[in-house]
C-alpha cells in the first residue's frame, strides 16, 4: 500500500526515527483541504512512547479541522537541525515522514494531560503551563495521529 523509499541507501532505522520524533518539537502537518489543495501547517507534537502516537493540539475550528474531519488520513514531515562534517560546507539532515489516520481526543483529562506534555517540550515553567491550561483548555482541541506508515533518511544536501 505505502511505496518503498526509492534511495534506501539512506534511510534511518525506527529507532533513529522515534529519537527524532522524541527530540524535534515541530513538524509540517499535511491534510487533504479544501477543493483537493494540499494544506501544510507547521505545528508542535508530543510523541508518546507507550502508545508510538503523535499528539497536537491547538483551536477546535479551521481549516486544518474541516479537512480531518472530511478525510482523516494526514502525513507528517519532522526533521532535524543538521550537522555538517568537519570541512564540508553541505549539511546533513535526518527527516521522518508519517502517515496515518488522525482524530480528535474526546476525553478531556487525556487531552489536558497531554496539553502538559506539550508544554513541557518548551518550558518547565510549572506557573506558567498551569495558567495557560487553566485558561485555554476550554478552547483548546487536542489532536491524536495513529501512524499506519513511517520512513527515515538521511539526506546530504550536496
Amino acid at each position: 500500500m505505502f511505496r518503498k523509499m526509492r534511495r534506501f541507501g539512506q534511510q534511518i532505522s525506527e529507532e533513529k526515527c522515534i529519537e527524532i520524533l522524541k527530540n524535534e518539537k515541530r513538524g509540517v502537518l499535511s491534510v487533504i483541504g479544501d477543493d483537493g489543495y494540499p494544506y501544510g501547517m507547521p505545528l508542535n507534537h508530543w510523541y508518546c512512547e507507550e502508545d508510538g502516537k503523535l499528539y497536537f493540539h491547538g483551536a477546535m475550528e479551521g481549516h486544518r479541522i474541516d479537512a480531518i474531519k472530511a478525510c482523516d488520513k494526514v502525513s507528517y514531515c519532522v526533521y532535524d537541525e543538521g550537522y555538517r562534517k568537519e570541512g564540508e560546507w553541505a549539511l546533513n539532515i535526518n527527516s521522518v515522514i508519517i502517515f496515518g489516520r488522525m482524530k480528535p481526543v474526546e476525553d478531556i483529562a487525556k487531552a489536558e494531560a497531554l496539553c502538559r506534555k506539550l508544554s513541557y517540550k518548551f518550558t518547565d515553567d510549572e506557573e506558567y503551563i498551569e495558567r495557560e491550561i487553566k485558561g485555554s483548555l476550554a478552547r483548546t482541541l487536542c489532536l491524536e495521529l495513529t501512524p499506519e506508515h513511517m520512513t527515515g533518511k538521511l539526506v546530504n544536501e550536496a
